[in-house]
């Protein structure tokens, strides 16, 4: 606990130096209560998340089955100081670990069998930023966290050891209490992977906006537009237009999403693509019962509408058979979802269960279904147990694969 202490109090006697510098030649009276304040406010956090992913996934015949064996620990401290004259900073350190690692981590220096478990160990900045918020403006500058409505187009892939976050300018504006817009412009995506791995940074010139408007407190939309030209992946430069909306009618919940996407940048390939979500809900007693139809469409096989920057495992199954649908992939015909949820809490333990039924929007091939189940407990406040289980039944595409994760995560 001293160490602790001696870290925390370290961090905020540098963030007051650096926080302190633009303002030194203000008024001493006022600088100095102001840097105390922003002292006192100044927050340090720890976080810790262990997790146990095993692996088990069929090849084309015995010979070539794979399976993997993970067990890692990721390990953060987030440094958030107090507002000096509506400035602040924000700065945030992951470590991973893998204390077992029969697996591949999608290293350059992996050579195996072994099924994918894309946690590699490293220690990397996950967020550095300067900020101004007056409550009414927010302006982040460096490298952040960015998450727009579901995280279906932009999101943090969070499920996994080592965050995405992205290098830019971003600028909020709450209008009024019903209108909100969010705009920024982004050069470089810190993905799962380190620098030094296989697949790593992305850069280019990306632009994300969107903009909120609460009709009432049951009924909200959004529109949205990415603007993605890649420096290098340019099968993945596209245009995006779309808006969602979601609505509570009584007991009935609905969420409605539509998009076009089209090539843009360097894109090799000329296409245009749709995009469309539809879920209906509703609950009944201590069970919540949802249904939807997700369609990532193509233009005849030449290219599948594609969202580079979601956080994918949280769609079409936790098995990550479905990460990519642009023209660089083998899924150009496209991916149409069809799945069932079901909710419900038994004893502080929230246990939730889909089914999903995946096909291809062109060409007619049924790629399988997915059986996803998790339980999760939270116990003293801050202490999370998670167990998760998916089984992916393969039809045209791939192969059998099922994955268990068991997870136990904790904040101080």
């Amino acid at each position: 606990m001293m160490k602790f202490t001696k870290t925390k109090l370290s961090l905020a006697l540098i963030a007051t130096s650096v926080i302190s510098a633009p303002f030194a030649m203000a008024d001493g009276a006022s600088f100095n209560s102001g840097v105390k304040k922003a002292l006192a406010d100044t927050k340090v956090n720890v976080s810790l998340r262990a997790r146990y992913e095993g692996v088990d996934e069929d090849g084309v015949n015995d010979a070539s089955d794979k399976d993997a064996t993970a067990l890692t620990l990721k390990s953060r401290i987030t440094l958030k100081t107090g507002a000096f004259k509506n400035w602040s900073l924000g700065l945030e350190v992951d470590n991973v670990t893998a204390i077992v690692d029969d697996y591949n981590d999608l290293t350059f220096d992996y050579s195996g069998n072994d099924s994918v478990v894309a946690d590699p160990e490293v220690t990397d900045v996950n967020q550095a930023y300067l900020q101004y918020n007056t409550g009414k403006v927010k302006v982040t500058a460096g490298r952040q966290r960015i998450l727009h409505n579901n995280q279906r187009f932009i999101g943090g892939v969070g499920w996994r050891q080592n965050e995405q976050t992205y290098d830019g300018y971003r600028i909020q504006y709450a209008a009024s209490d019903a209108l909100s817009l969010d705009y920024s412009y982004i050069h470089n995506a810190n993905r799962i992977f380190a620098d030094d791995k296989k697949g790593d940074d992305l850069s280019g010139a990306f632009h994300f906006a969107n903009a909120g408007y609460k009709i009432n407190k049951s009924h909200k939309v959004s529109a949205f537009a990415y603007v993605l030209d890649f420096d290098t992946a340019h099968a993945m430069s596209s245009n995006t237009y779309g808006a969602l909306y979601n609505g509570k009618f009584g007991a009935i919940n609905v969420n409605l999403s539509a998009a076009t996407q089209s090539d843009a940048g360097d894109n090799a390939v000329s296409y245009d693509a749709s995009y469309y979500n539809a879920e209906i809900g509703t609950k009944l007693g201590n069970v919540t019962i949802l249904g939807g139809l997700e369609v990532l469409g193509s233009d005849d096989g030449k290219a599948a509408f594609s969202t580079p920057f979601a956080t994918l495992h949280k769609f079409q199954g936790f098995s990550d058979k479905f990460l990519g649908t642009g023209s660089s992939t083998g899924m150009k015909n496209g991916v149409e979802d069809a799945y069932i949820t079901v909710k419900t809490k038994l004893g502080g333990v929230k246990l939730t269960a889909t089914f999903h039924d995946l096909a291809s929007n062109e060409g007619d091939i049924d790629y399988g279904t997915e059986l996803d189940l998790v339980a999760a407990y939270k116990f003293q406040n801050n202490f999370n147990v998670l167990v998760k289980f998916a089984s992916y039944s393969s039809d045209d595409l791939s192969t059998d694969t099922s994955k268990l994760w068991v997870q136990v995560a904790t904040k101080f």
